[in-house]
């Protein structure tokens, strides 16, 4: 795909470090990612850069208060703290915003829209614009956008990710049996 709209639904356990790329290449390793780290201190509905300088764009990170069977009840919003670098957004909602839209232990419907070869992300949650980034202003010294169309093209996959446990995070990116359910995805080219 290379312009498009994608719908799709998620549904991830706590914690389930995922996410969905976008103009992504055959493997799925590469590419744009709009996060779905639905971990401690994870971001959701911002952008990575995966295997594309390894940016980080995203306005809020989470944290998790469950109840006493362990569900989330309510995110609870912190400072973005990943080690990467990171890049202005175009838009982001008020964290207000986001929390109103995201419904915890129920699905979430994200709505991506992908126009341009170096691409104009935004990403809708339950109908609520939540980001915007523009891929061709990205100003880092190990970003390289002629480099990046070389590597990914001008269309691409849609892939979706699964972290591992690494020796960083452990069971904070993934508890042993969790899971994040798909379903409703839909894609229209523009």
């Amino acid at each position: 795909f290379d312009d498009f709209d994608l719908v799709i639904e998620a549904r991830p356990d706590w914690p389930a470090d995922t996410g969905i790329l976008v103009r992504t290449i055959p493997e799925g390793n590469v590419g744009i990612q709009v996060l779905l780290d639905h971990r401690p201190h994870g971001g959701i509905a911002g952008y990575y850069g995966n295997g594309l300088g390894g940016f980080h764009a995203y306005q809020y990170a989470f944290n998790a208060e469950r109840d006493k069977q362990g569900r989330v009840v309510r995110l609870i919003p912190e400072p973005p703290s990943e080690p990467t670098a990171r890049v202005p957004l175009e838009f982001a909602a008020p964290v207000e915003v986001f929390l109103k839209a995201w419904k915890p232990g129920d699905w979430n419907r994200f709505r991506i829209r992908s126009v341009g070869a170096l691409p104009y992300l935004t990403t809708w949650i339950n109908g609520e614009k939540i980001s915007e980034l523009a891929v061709a202003k990205i100003k880092l010294a190990n970003f390289d956008p002629k480099a990046m169309l070389d590597r990914i093209g001008q269309a691409g996959h849609i892939a979706l990710e699964v972290h591992d446990n690494d020796a960083r995070m452990g069971r904070d990116r993934w508890a042993p049996g969790a899971v994040c359910r798909w379903r409703n995805i839909y894609v229209r080219a523009l």
